[in-house]
């Protein structure tokens, strides 16, 4: 395979219009290989396949250079279309708060969008290091500022980087903020001939943000030993001292994976949904006889709990089972005397079982298609938020967005009431279901090289539904145009089957409810073997 004339005066453009002479070097190198090597003729393809699609969840993508990367180049143009986007919508010369994570690329990235919306007008204030996403969250509510920009790729692999948008409602953006901005970009000029300009002032929220995380209702016990790992993230030191000011202090990290590294040399998927991410977390709860882990994601927006099993062996909470842990919890602690009728809110694919305990204590539910950014919006008095994705809003009042820190900060507030009363977040949840009814949920995830064959499968199961599975008649319902979801329902059954909105995968996502957990994981083992064979 050569590289046709088209391909390399593509690449020639894109080279002679990047501002950073490291990738202008980088994509020289691919080009001047590709005529001779079938590989490098590949690699140039894929990398001028773009650009990047920017949507709700902002840019992702691999750092390299050309239009289907992550460069300074893209960001300069991504930035260079959100600043024309916010003066369309009146806000020109306003705030714009700009942070980043450790990733490779996020100080260049973060300094390129910091120094295009210098040059645009814009008030611009950026962050002196790394910090978690929930960090930028909250500084854009607190500043009131127009927008906030987070350099980040969340729990993606070590190659990829990201730059995540947040509106004026402290939120993500959403339709139609995304196609407006997409075609901002497209109307950008090229990266060379952005204007940048130095001059950002640096701001430091982190005590602020520290403090409203101590306000959080923790209860009085304090004796609680905790393990804890960042991942390689950014999370460690703030999750430390948010356990110091809210006056825990029996935290002990994984050393390493303490420290922030964009290689991730311990885990192959620095998810900790991903096997064997929290392996070292497990094994040093068990070493140092803990009362709670605690995982969080790199950019520490994400927080999974670990918990020890009753025959001593420890293992980590499903995204559904923290929520529900920790969303009874909250609606535990609600003043009813200044906030009368509550709201919590989850995802069309995560577990029901939430809202049946907001119908047990008088609370409003609402479910919403996936992701924070509708999470959010769920409506006023929202209290509590999660989404089976190991996401989890408990602190809607200053963040809103998922926030892994405050999330963990309760969570040791809730293990140390527990342990005050001989009882675990085991026990809390065999309550929960003695209450509600078992509910189990599980994943069927396939990972597709083509995207294509997404879209193929979701229409397959559109055209010929499935009259049962796991032993119970369902029925089908579609929730186009709003998403790209299908919904199965039956007794006691549910499966939402949707394309991933951040990776190459098609998900489904699975839940049985059943009086007797015997009888409910029988049922999900028969469910999840008719889906895996439905997406076959």
């Amino acid at each position: 395979m050569t590289s046709d004339s088209t391909l390399r005066d593509a690449a020639s453009r894109w080279i002679a219009a990047d501002p950073d002479p490291a990738t202008r070097a980088e994509l020289e190198a691919v080009l001047a290989r590709a005529d001779s090597d079938p590989g490098a003729a590949e690699d140039l393809a894929d990398r001028l396949a773009g650009p990047l699609e920017f949507g709700t969840a902002g840019l992702r993508g691999p750092v390299r250079a050309g239009p289907n990367g992550m460069n300074v180049a893209v960001v300069t143009r991504t930035t260079a279309g959100v600043a024309e986007w916010l003066k369309a919508h009146g806000h020109a010369g306003a705030l714009v708060v700009v942070g980043r994570d450790a990733r490779h690329g996020s100080e260049a990235f973060a300094t390129a969008a910091a120094e295009v919306l210098t040059a645009a007008g814009f008030d611009v204030k950026v962050f002196a290091r790394p910090l978690p996403t929930p960090v930028l969250a909250f500084a854009v509510g607190r500043l009131g500022a127009v927008a906030g920009i987070q350099i980040t790729a969340s729990h993606n692999p070590p190659a990829d980087n990201g730059y995540k948008l947040y509106d004026a409602t402290g939120g993500q953006i959403v339709p139609p903020s995304d196609g407006e901005i997409e075609r901002a970009i497209e109307a950008a000029p090229a990266a060379v001939d952005v204007p940048r300009a130095p001059g950002a002032e640096v701001a430091d929220l982190l005590d602020r943000y520290l403090d409203e995380v101590a306000t959080l209702p923790l209860g009085h016990e304090r004796a609680v030993r905790v393990a804890a790992t960042a991942l390689h993230g950014v999370g460690a030191d703030t999750l430390q001292a948010a356990f110091e000011r809210a006056g825990f202090t029996d935290l002990h990290l994984v050393g390493a994976q303490a420290a922030p590294d964009p290689d991730f040399p311990t885990v192959s998927f620095p998810n900790p949904e991903e096997p064997g991410a929290t392996d070292l977390l497990l094994a040093l709860a068990s070493d140092v006889d803990a009362d709670l882990a605690i995982a969080l994601d790199p950019d520490a927006d994400r927080c999974a709990l670990g918990v020890r099993e009753r025959d001593g062996r420890w293992r980590m909470l499903r995204g559904d089972e923290t929520g529900v842990l920790l969303g009874s919890y909250v609606l535990s602690t609600v003043d009813r005397t200044t906030l009368p009728d509550p709201l919590v809110a989850t995802t069309i694919v995560s577990s029901s079982m939430l809202g049946e305990i907001a119908k047990a204590e008088g609370a409003r539910y609402a479910e919403t298609l996936t992701g924070f950014k509708w999470l959010v919006r769920a409506g006023e008095g929202l209290v509590f938020a999660y989404e089976e994705a190991l996401g989890l809003c408990v602190n809607p009042g200053f963040v809103r967005d998922k926030d892994g820190i405050a999330a963990a900060t309760l969570a040791a507030g809730l293990a140390a009431q527990l342990k005050a009363q001989g009882r675990t977040p085991l026990d809390v949840l065999d309550e929960l279901a003695q209450r509600h009814g078992v509910h189990l949920t599980d994943q069927v995830s396939l990972r597709v090289t083509d995207l294509a064959v997404r879209g193929q499968l979701m229409a397959k199961v559109r055209a010929t539904p499935p009259a049962r599975l796991g032993g119970v008649d369902v029925t089908l319902e579609d929730l186009l145009p709003d998403a790209d979801v299908v919904r199965l329902t039956g007794d006691g059954v549910r499966v939402v089957v949707r394309p991933s909105g951040t990776e190459p995968k098609l998900k489904a996502y699975l839940q049985v409810v059943a009086g007797a957990r015997g009888a409910a994981q029988e049922r999900l083992t028969a469910l999840r073997a008719d889906v895996e064979e439905l997406l076959a």
